[in-house]
């Protein structure tokens, strides 16, 4: 097998350009450092796009990993294994859940999610009950099901028709969904309580408690996309817990395998009737070592400490944007719950998040971004207190190079 360094040139070479990878390759991470080919450090501040929740390399999650790898991989969903049930066990044990259905990534979770609430209403109400309300700015993933249902249409664009019976609202406006949802055709309404790729904007309290309220009184079901904002992320295991806003169904993937891929449909029984054997499936979802790490995951991250160590690395890292923007008259807020964090630019700097991004890997940072104005983080949940000191050291050397 040819082990020899590849170049950032080979992409272009031999994969589909639909990505625009940067200039360096990582070859090795532990904790919240990352190496690249040339032996270059960085902080990690992108946490893989709320991933890696508990860094690189967690010892407990490679021995999770290791331990399965020696008994079994992989079984068909004819038969069922030990580390998916124990998984969904614990899952519905620590949520409003009764029943899970397990796939590989955040948009097959969202497929599955949009998919069993059409169903149910079609079992229930009859087939013209089938339209979904969603939110403009908002992302639920790649598939063209997901795509249509995400309120942004230049990742629809070139892919039409997409399927029909979708409705978008605006975001933290309640009077604009009241003007959509209705009781004989609403089958759904699905909200991310804090929208990640729209600019990381949270929900207000009223508007998640009235979207409930809305679904109550019109036989809709309320649908939580939590694949950004789950999994411990705003110190919360999930971010309905934060607001007490219970939904129907709740998606959750990113950091349940803490980079291993592995998503989840929670739902109460009553919903998840519908899906009858043969309705729905998939080839490797609930597959053994990915729920066995999942189950690691889970079994860290709900535990009291690291849930409240959230809490004060979210100020700590907060409070330090928030003065570097004002230093240097680039941020007019930090917004966001948790290590889940969005720093919005100012007018003058509207626009070049991007260059904010390449400045920060440069000084060997790295974080993300959230269309063109805000600069996201979403680092390790047990990223040490002297990274995130040392992190904001760079990025601010960053900033004072680009306002320079």
């Amino acid at each position: 097998m040819n082990k020899e360094p590849v170049s950032r040139e080979l992409f272009d070479e031999v994969m589909v350009p639909n990505y625009a990878p940067g200039s360096i390759i990582p070859v090795r991470g532990e904790g919240s450092r990352i190496w690249d080919q040339e032996g270059r450090e960085f902080i990690d501040l992108q946490g893989g796009i709320a991933v890696t929740c508990l860094g690189h390399c967690h010892p407990g999650l490679v021995g999770a990993l290791h331990d399965q790898a020696e008994k079994i991989w992989h079984l068909s969903n004819v038969m069922t294994n030990e580390p998916a049930l124990r998984l969904a066990k614990t899952l519905c044990d620590l949520t409003f859940a009764e029943r899970v259905f397990f796939a590989n990534s955040g948009a097959e979770a969202n497929e599955a999610a949009f998919k069993l609430a059409r169903r149910y209403a079609w079992e229930h109400y009859g087939p013209e009950k089938n339209e979904i309300i969603s939110f403009r700015n908002s992302f639920h993933g790649r598939t063209l099901f997901t795509v249509s249902v995400g309120g942004q249409s230049k990742y629809l664009e070139g892919f039409e028709p997409a399927p029909g019976g979708i409705h978008h609202a605006d975001f933290n406006d309640l009077e604009s969904v009241k003007k959509l949802i209705s009781k004989g055709k609403t089958c759904a309404v699905v909200v991310e309580p804090i929208q990640g790729e729209g600019g990381v904007m949270p929900g207000d309290q009223a508007f998640l408690e009235g979207l409930r309220q809305l679904c109550d009184d019109n036989d809709a079901l309320l649908v939580f996309d939590e694949v950004q904002s789950g999994v411990g992320r705003t110190g919360h295991l999930y971010a309905y817990q934060m607001y007490n806003v219970v939904p129907d169904i709740l998606s959750s993937a990113k950091g349940l395998g803490g980079g291993f891929p592995i998503a989840a449909m929670l739902t109460t029984a009553k919903v998840a009737a519908s899906l009858v054997v043969g309705t729905h499936g998939s080839t490797y979802g609930g597959n053994a070592l990915a729920c066995a790490v999942g189950q690691k995951v889970v079994d860290t991250v709900s535990q009291p400490e690291i849930l409240k160590g959230v809490k004060s690395r979210s100020d700590k890292l907060r409070k330090g944007m928030m003065d570097i923007g004002e230093r240097y008259g680039v941020f007019s807020e930090v917004r966001g719950a948790g290590l889940l964090l969005g720093c919005v630019l100012t007018e003058q700097w509207q626009g070049k998040a991007k260059d904010f991004l390449n400045a920060g890997l440069d000084e060997g940072v790295m974080v993300l971004i959230a269309g063109a104005n805000v600069i996201r983080l979403a680092p390790s949940l047990i990223i040490p207190e002297p990274d995130i000191d040392e992190a904001l050291e760079r990025f601010e050397a960053a900033v004072k190079k680009l306002t320079a």
